[in-house]
């Protein structure tokens, strides 16, 4: 098996600034090495220079494709295979190859050259990447077609900055070693200006940098280096969700931008049980925070909080360290021992911490002993521990002199742990206490008193009380751990369950009040509005309820949740805790967004017909104004010539007036037409009469009036099933659109094949084309793109076209034309096997169709 070859690629800022020259001449240092070298693909654009550099370098034929009946050159993959060349030169990486070539796109080319071993160096202009392709776009106004997808470039061993100043690349332009001289004032004052250059540039230099640290990254990683490189300042902040964390992360921010290029990373630390103790909605406000001021949100798992933080911060080779100070009062302190800052502070190493003061220190409290069993599990363990003492005192008087006191402590012990299961830390402290006294005034000589007579029974005692509040106190723990680890869990999956039906886009809002409910037990939940409010009452309104819902106003409920000012989420069935209200808080907020949006929706859903007649009517009188006019005007003066008796016109100059009434009543009576199939159309009123049809049926009564059309329709093409009147003025629009914008000598081409249930009628022209953006614009009613020629008509030809195709069950797309120009694609569907010539009932003949009505 070959070993993979080498990708080594040429990123520049934007064309021209020289890649494909550094390519070549990259290929002729390393031939005159002696390294077998060919060119697979170079795209000279007829720069004289870069063409010099191809002198003496092997050059691989292009192979030749055919694309809807032209020839298109791309590079030979095959060819170069079978060559096998030591390194390939291949231009242009994100290049799109031509329909029909093995591969989409010529990096997947690449990709194949790479597997057999051979080495390939290549270009690209930053911006094709497609992580960045919209940014481009926002500063150049020019859309990316061609895209190459980022981990394909950053796969590449070498990358190499081909890097020119705006200035020096206007220059070049202007002295024409870029554009032809036609193009270069074009090119100047819209795409290389100074500002989109210097942007471009910006672009290409932080995408670079940014995997030249990835590099580095991956090498400290290889090589065990674990002690902070400053090629970047990088800051880092510990946030808590406290209430100082806004305070830490602008701090923080303002260290960061002090330096350019520096980079904010924020980081939250979880215990390894999952319980942080954090407030969740401060933690995401803080995220949201960091991620505004260009920083990035982590978190990470440890129960060290200083060596957490600390090995986070040498993993993204941070040089600073912010913290804030700590919250703990000075009894706190005490009892606790030296905070998460002064531990980190002493491992710190060579990197840099601060401690920010804020106004929330020294205001904590001390932590609370008590756990969080409920109450009548304290209960149940009080009692327990008032009454297992006296029980084990007389169960074990049972046993008389066949046990010791090691027995007896054993057994007091058991009772401590099970009162610590039960009812927690306390209870099992006041067991601890009783059981001692019990053991030593029954089991402890002398018996009767509470003088101990051994010194080493005292030790045995003082052992007991000492092992049994341990004992309980661990016992205490993890059953509020575990009580908190399953609450925790709970509220875990049901934020899950509410994020999930964000994600899916679950609009339901009964839907939403159920789970609600059902996840809190409730009876009934109930999404209530405030409609009006004066100084005595206040008037709600049900919106949305799930359960059995009585309540009227929010009082009525056992819990109610603000949504917002004038919603609240009423809750029935029981009171809610003050963690649990938190959680609901977080379904009353999607309540809210549920409700904005569909209103939103609705609102939007009742406008848009206004919006798109008021659109229409207002561009219908703007272009009918002239269109009908022009026409009017022209044949009523023909007319009125004619009958005038003052001048006496020749047979020549009557004929020539009865031609132009003629003419501007046929273009009045098209232009009616139009209108009215349109209004037809978009009242879902007009007549379809469907047949089965050969296409080349219908083409000898289209070219009379077009002009130079070249027609190519196949033999043995499937019949369709259309309204051959309403294709043919389908067709007829198309062609007259096309016949108009085709440049001298090249008309347009007519075409057609069957793709599977479908037959696929092309209108090809060369002409300028129909930019992306455009494209659904217009085939809008009374658009004329680009064009200020009132004299052709209101641009509902397009639209109507599209309208007509679309009544017969069909589709009408616009797609570019290979190497320039629009082709239109009329999607009809396979008419089932029947004569042509066969009648088809109900039939109507239609009169020929005019061609005047353009978009």
């Amino acid at each position: 098996m070959s070993t993979r070859g080498h990708l080594r690629i040429y990123l520049g800022a934007a064309p021209g600034v020289g890649k494909t020259y550094k390519m070549l001449g990259e290929g002729q240092r390393r031939r005159e090495r002696g390294t077998d070298v060919v060119v697979g693909f170079v795209e000279t654009h007829g720069r004289a220079h870069t063409s010099e550099m191809l002198d003496g370098l092997e050059v691989v034929p292009r192979c030749i494709l055919d694309h809807r009946g032209a020839s298109f050159t791309e590079m030979d993959l095959d060819a170069l295979l079978a060559r096998r060349p030591e390194v390939a030169l291949v231009d242009e990486l994100a290049h799109t190859n031509v329909p029909g070539s093995r591969n989409a796109k010529r990096w997947q080319d690449i990709d194949e050259l790479l597997a057999a071993g051979i080495d390939v160096i290549s270009t690209v202009n930053i911006q094709h990447l497609e992580s960045i392709n919209d940014v481009v776009e926002k500063i150049t106004g020019v859309p990316q077609r061609e895209t190459v997808p980022d981990v394909v470039v950053r796969a590449a061993d070498q990358i190499e900055l081909v890097d020119m100043t705006p200035e020096a690349l206007r220059r070049r332009m202007a002295h024409g070693n870029v554009y032809a001289a036609d193009k270069i004032d074009a090119a100047l004052s819209n795409y290389f200006r100074v500002g989109n250059l210097s942007a471009l540039r910006e672009l290409a230099l932080l995408w670079l940098a940014d995997r030249v640290d990835a590099g580095l990254q991956q090498y400290r990683a290889q090589h065990d280096i674990d002690s902070t490189w400053e090629a970047r300042e990088r800051v880092v902040v510990a946030v808590t969700g406290g209430p100082e964390g806004e305070t830490l992360i602008r701090r923080a921010a303002r260290i960061a931008a002090r330096s350019s290029g520096g980079d904010l990373l924020a980081v939250h630390v979880t215990r390894s049980d999952g319980l942080t103790g954090a407030n969740p909605t401060a933690l995401a406000n803080q995220r949201r925070l960091v991620e505004s001021l260009g920083g990035t949100y982590h978190q990470v798992v440890g129960d060290d909080v200083p060596a957490s933080l600390l090995a986070f911060a040498r993993a993204e080779n941070a040089t600073q360290l912010v913290l804030g100070g700590s919250r703990r009062s000075r009894l706190a302190a005490l009892l606790t021992g030296p905070g998460i800052g002064a531990g980190t502070i002493r491992d710190s190493g060579d990197i840099d911490v601060h401690i920010v003061t804020h106004s929330e220190m020294g205001r904590g409290r001390l932590p609370r002993l008590g756990g969080s069993l409920s109450r009548r599990r304290k209960v149940y363990g009080f009692v327990l521990a008032v009454v297992l003492p006296p029980v084990l005192a007389v169960l074990l008087g049972f046993g008389g002199d066949t046990l010791n006191l090691t027995s007896n402590v054993l057994a007091f012990l058991l009772g401590v742990v099970v009162v610590a299961l039960v009812g927690g830390l306390w209870p099992a402290l006041v067991t601890a206490v009783g059981g001692s006294l019990v053991l030593n005034y029954f089991f402890t000589p002398p018996t009767g008193t509470f003088t101990i007579a051994e010194p080493n029974n005292v030790l045995a005692l003082a052992i007991f009380v000492l092992v049994a509040a341990m004992v309980s106190s661990v016992v205490d723990r993890a059953a509020r751990r575990t009580r908190e680890a399953a609450r925790s869990a709970a509220e875990s999956e049901t934020l899950a369950t509410l994020a999930g039906n964000v994600l899916r886009g679950e609009t339901a809002l009964p839907a939403l009040l159920e789970r609600v409910r059902e996840a809190f037990g409730m009876t009934c939940a109930v999404l209530m509005e405030r409609l009006e409010t004066d100084e005595l009452t206040e008037t709600w309104q049900p919106i949305a309820s799930a359960g059995t819902a009585t309540c009227r106003r929010p009082e009525d409920g056992d819990a109610e949740i603000p949504a917002r000012d004038d919603l609240v989420l009423v809750l029935q069935g029981r009171s809610l805790a003050a963690d649990e209200r938190r959680l609901v808080g977080a379904f009353a907020d999607h309540a809210a967004a549920l409700v904005d949006r569909t209103r939103l929706t609705e609102a939007a859903a009742e406008a848009k017909p206004l919006a798109e007649a008021d659109k229409v009517r207002t561009a219908l009188l703007r272009a009918v104004g002239h269109d009908l006019r022009s026409p009017l005007a022209s044949a009523k003066a023909s007319v009125t010539s004619l009958r005038g008796s003052d001048v006496e016109w020749t047979d020549e100059e009557r004929h020539e007036l009865l031609a132009t009434a003629d003419e501007s009543l046929d273009r009045l009576s098209r232009l009616v037409d139009n209108l009215l199939d349109l209004s037809r159309l978009q009242a879902g009123v007009l007549a379809v009469f469907a047949r089965p049809l050969a296409v080349d049926e219908i083409m000898p009564g289209l070219l009379g009036d077009l002009g130079d059309v070249v027609v190519d329709i196949p033999d043995g093409l499937p019949l369709v099933e259309a309204d051959p009147a309403l294709l043919e003025r389908v067709l007829a629009n198309l062609l007259a659109n096309a016949v108009r914008y085709s440049p001298p000598g090249r008309p347009p081409l007519v075409t057609a094949s069957a793709l599977g249930d479908v037959v696929e009628i092309r209108v090809v022209d060369r002409g300028p084309g129909i930019p992306r953006s455009d494209r659904n614009r217009v085939f809008a009613p009374f658009q004329r793109l680009g064009d200020t020629d009132n004299t052709t008509g209101v641009g509902l030809g397009l639209a109507l076209a599209r309208g007509l195709t679309e009544a017969m069950n069909g589709t009408l797309q616009p797609e570019d034309t290979p190497g320039g120009g629009l082709t239109m694609i009329v999607s009809l569907p396979k008419a089932e096997s029947r004569a042509v010539d066969a009648p088809v009932p109900g039939r109507r003949e239609r009169p020929a169709l005019g061609t005047g009505e353009k978009a």
